[in-house]
């Protein structure tokens, strides 16, 4: 059953499925969910493991407000190994696009169908997800009712510009590597992670290996970046996390994870003005909510502070929740990575 929640600050509803699939060529379905609203984005998300030459391709189509049935659009091709890992562009129609990660539909979507193909011995998938959402370009901040106890999780701090220079042929290399570098501190904070077999060829010297190895293992060949949402879900499933994408409608929702001892990794955009103690301006970033103070503002390692002593930062709540939600920025995407044994807090439907 797929549960909706109509608010006022997002419409989001999230589906969570359990394709029966293994290679060497298997294809599963699922039946058409309806969404309960008019939703304007679908992005999914998944975990699975392919062995060498195995992959999966994950595709959606829509039922569109008026009643009519769009193509599938593929959502990507994943293998842990790299061939292929790849969105696919130029796909666009009178219907939707395919923006690397995300279906943005050009008419209002009512209904979708999910199906995923297992290539070559072996494949499988783990988890798979779909969030359906509406944003408004300006959603209001919701009032804080604090003060509370304060929480600070215990995330292992990597700056992303300490790897700067490393391997320019993943996303010009690790000043870009904010995504990966977050994924790397959730799998250090479970104690997960790649062995030092696998970060053999990062080479000596290296502060962190495991946020050079997450780039070269999220990087999406079309897109030619490592930000790719669902890719660094299905990244950390390989070394026992499962996780998915979705929208989170307030600070309030993050606290909750947070406070379920689950760190939640959130995208965003601001100008320096906007956001008061970052310094910087960009029009996407990805960090890791780690905490919130006694008055409620929000700590985070922001993988783009300059070294490892300076990620852990604290910023203003409203300040925070109106760059994170806002439609003109991610409105609202978060990924949250967890061992399948620790429990998520209660959800209204968008998780």
């Amino acid at each position: 059953m797929c549960l909706v929640l109509t608010v006022d600050l997002a419409r989001v509803a999230f589906r969570r499925f359990a394709p029966p699939l293994s290679g060497p060529a298997t294809a599963w379905t699922s039946d058409e969910q309806p969404i309960g609203f008019e939703a304007t984005q679908l992005v999914p998300s998944w975990t699975a493991r392919t062995p060498p030459g195995g992959w999966i391709e994950v595709e959606l189509r829509a039922r569109t407000a008026s009643g009519a049935l769009t193509k599938w659009y593929v959502m990507g091709r994943w293998s842990e190994h790299g061939d292929p890992r790849t969105s696919v562009a130029g796909q666009g129609d009178d219907d939707g696009d395919v923006a690397v990660d995300t279906f943005v539909a050009r008419r209002p979507v009512t209904a979708y169908q999910v199906r995923v193909t297992a290539c070559g011995a072996g494949a499988r998938v783990g988890t798979l997800g779909v969030m359906a959402s509406a944003v408004p370009q300006r959603p209001a901040v919701p009032a804080f009712s604090g003060p509370a106890a304060a929480v600070d999780l215990a995330v292992p701090r990597h700056s992303q510009h300490e790897h700067a220079g490393h391997h320019p042929e993943w996303d010009g290399g690790g000043a870009n590597w904010c995504g990966p570098a977050s994924v790397a501190m959730v799998l250090g904070f479970w104690g997960r992670g790649p062995g030092d077999d696998e970060l053999a060829w990062v080479g000596a010297g290296d502060p962190h290996p495991g946020v050079d190895h997450a780039a070269r293992h999220t990087y999406d060949s079309s897109y030619q970046g490592t930000g790719n949402w669902p890719f660094n879900v299905a990244y950390a499933g390989r070394y026992g996390l499962t996780g998915f994408v979705t929208r989170l409608r307030s600070a309030g929702e993050l606290e909750a994870f947070v406070r379920s001892g689950i760190p939640v990794i959130a995208s965003l955009s601001f100008r320096a003005h906007e956001l008061p103690g970052a310094g910087y301006s960009t029009a996407g970033a990805i960090m890791v909510v780690a905490g919130f103070t006694a008055e409620g503002d929000v700590v985070v390692n922001d993988p783009a502070a300059p070294d490892d002593g300076q990620v852990r930062r604290v910023y203003p709540r409203a300040a925070f929740e109106n760059v994170w939600l806002r439609g003109t920025g991610s409105g609202g995407i978060v990924y949250v990575l967890h061992p399948p044994e620790v429990p998520l807090p209660p959800s209204d439907g968008n998780w």
